[in-house]
């Protein structure tokens, strides 16, 4: 029985795809009980051979679509989750390289939840792409095609932690009752209900730049009740990659805000200036007096 269906978006990034695959093929969660869906945003690599190249380890799909201008990783995802057949998605990102009890510690979390669940992993090295010494220093110091001697020795030397930690630390890692905790949502690494996701409408492909495509997606799987937390055994690793272009991402929260249009909603537009981020926006909530998405949609029904 297949328990989850791993979801990887991609767009030239044959080598990234490798290590991705290789560490899936390391999995402790037996290979008859995922499958992995390689959603190709137009590539014209080798990506598809490198994905052929695991069929008899892994049960691998791919899927192409053609190149479309801008960001294609919201259609692409949608493309897996739409033909995912395991009743919950993991959505990991080409080039993170999930530690070997990673797919176990999702779906464990998935089945001993009494609802419906969003769960984040821990990531390590994650926006090192911010930080081209600490990512070359990365590249001397691990070996990527060996996910958990990798993490192991990051653990032991306490370098490049998930950045969320200081998150983390504040509220916790089950963080579900904070007032805005999709805002850590980032689609990495994260797994959902397949059918909730699609019940949400997936993600939103009007979304052509980069930035804001996971935590939309993550408050609309909250609106919809989902619980949010980390589970830190569901671990991986990010290998360090040319950083995608952040022009369209204060427009991304513009839309979103406008979209949405709640008080909460619209401290998305104050994330491009850094006055509010996704680490304080919830004492930003409280210290302003916000009202709860679900408040104010009910206020604003009742006028």
């Amino acid at each position: 029985m297949l328990r989850c269906s791993v979801v990887i978006p991609t767009y030239n990034r044959e080598r990234l795809l490798r290590f991705t695959l290789r560490a899936l093929a390391r999995q402790t969660l037996p290979p008859d009980q995922f499958e992995v869906l390689i959603c190709d945003d137009g590539s014209t690599d080798q990506t598809r051979a490198v994905a052929e190249s695991f069929a008899d380890v892994l049960t691998i799909r791919y899927f192409h679509q053609e190149k479309r201008d801008g960001f294609g990783a919201s259609s692409a995802r949608n493309l897996g989750i739409a033909q995912a057949a395991a009743d919950v998605c993991v959505l990991l990102d080409c080039g993170v390289l999930p530690e070997s009890g990673c797919l176990q510690a999702h779906v464990d979390s998935h089945e001993a939840a009494p609802g419906p669940l969003a769960l984040v992993g821990y990531v390590y090295c994650l926006m090192i792409d911010a930080d081209p010494e600490g990512a070359a220093e990365m590249d001397q110091l691990l070996d990527y095609d060996d996910a958990d001697r990798s993490i192991a020795l990051l653990r032991e030397n306490g370098r490049w932690p998930d950045i969320r930690d200081q998150y983390y630390a504040k509220y916790g890692d089950d963080f579900g009752r904070q007032p805005a905790p999709w805002a850590i949502y980032w689609t990495c690494n994260v797994s959902a209900p397949t059918a909730l996701l699609r019940e949400v409408g997936m993600f939103d492909e009007s979304l052509h730049a980069w930035g804001g495509e996971d935590m939309d997606l993550g408050y609309r799987l909250h609106r919809a009740g989902a619980y949010f937390a980390v589970n830190r055994a569901a671990a991986g690793l990010h290998v360090p990659h040319e950083r995608e272009s952040k022009q369209g991402e204060r427009r991304n929260y513009e839309y979103l805000a406008a979209k949405y249009n709640t008080p909460i909603t619209g401290l998305l537009r104050e994330f491009a200036s850094l006055a509010v981020h996704p680490f304080n926006i919830n004492d930003v909530i409280r210290d302003r007096g916000l009202p709860s998405c679900d408040e104010f949609d009910g206020r604003v029904t009742a006028r």
